[in-house]
């Protein structure tokens, strides 16, 4: 690409909106065939601003797409086992067909207690380490939302793995780690770095797909970019900043998704689906 070129954006509200509108015909389908609706639950502990927007938002986005969602607010002081119990019994609950818990729950959680209370066929959110290995061996179940969202925006801008080095930034159980696998079962060669990485500029400009997963705003500069290169950005912090900074790595990329707008809207849709 010329110094004059600027990236393709990645639309991910556009293709988000296809995907909800095929999940909202399966989820008429399935209403009509069994006579009940999905039911997705939301599981939210305390009151964290951002994390009641998004809740709140994946409910309305339920509603559309005719999912049923049965919200459970539960006060910041909740323990662990109070929260395990209570999600062990919607895992039992044969009128809900979904659980998302809402992270982070707070320090005093033991997140991945709370992971695992979730019944595996019920874990749409793909963050129980069951999915994470089936995920991982290619066999059926749920992949965490937002790495599958990201594999359905490089699937719709025909990004051919196979072969091509892919640079996560970031180790998250839910991010990092399984977008990881699932380039790796793309045929892409796959590298992990993190905030502790030596010489991060240099990994990443070897890199013909980015992913920045990591939660520090601007830490991937348009310099680290390889011209042509494809940019994911998984971002998200305050201010609408992406862990990358688009306005510098859209002049080398040739695709970039760009924060708000391209892989946020993914994830919810991935979940509807």
């Amino acid at each position: 690409m010329s110094a004059t070129q600027t990236a393709q954006l990645m639309d991910g509200t556009g293709l988000a909106t296809c995907i909800v509108e095929e999940a909202a015909a399966k989820a008429a389908e399935i209403s009509q065939r069994t006579g009940a609706a999905p039911c997705l639950a939301t599981v939210l502990v305390g009151e964290d601003p951002a994390s009641v927007t998004y809740v709140r938002t994946k409910r309305a986005r339920c509603a559309k797409a005719g999912i049923q969602s049965r919200h459970i607010g539960l006060p910041a002081a909740t323990t662990t086992a109070e929260l395990i119990d209570i999600l062990a019994g919607l895992s039992g609950d044969p009128e809900v067909h979904g659980i998302l818990l809402q992270h982070p729950c707070g320090p005093h959680i033991d997140e991945r207690a709370a992971f695992e209370a979730i019944a595996p066929e019920k874990d749409v959110d793909g963050v129980t380490m069951r999915s994470f290995a089936t995920m991982s061996f290619g066999l059926p179940g749920f992949v965490s939302c937002t790495p599958g969202g990201i594999m359905r925006l490089l699937e719709a801008y025909d990004v051919d793995l196979t072969g091509k080095q892919a640079v996560v930034v970031g180790r998250s159980a839910i991010l990092g780690k399984p977008v990881g696998m699932l380039l790796l079962a793309k045929d892409a060669t796959v590298t992990y770095c993190h905030s502790r990485t030596v010489d991060l500029s240099r990994i990443v400009q070897e890199a013909d797909v980015v992913v920045a997963a990591v939660g520090r705003p601007r830490l991937i500069r348009g310099e680290d970019i390889k011209p042509g290169a494809v940019v994911i950005d998984a971002g998200y912090n305050p201010g609408n900043v992406g862990d990358v900074d688009f306005d510098t790595a859209r002049t080398r990329a040739r695709l970039i998704t760009p924060v708000p707008g391209g892989v946020g809207p993914m994830t919810i849709a991935v979940l509807l689906a």
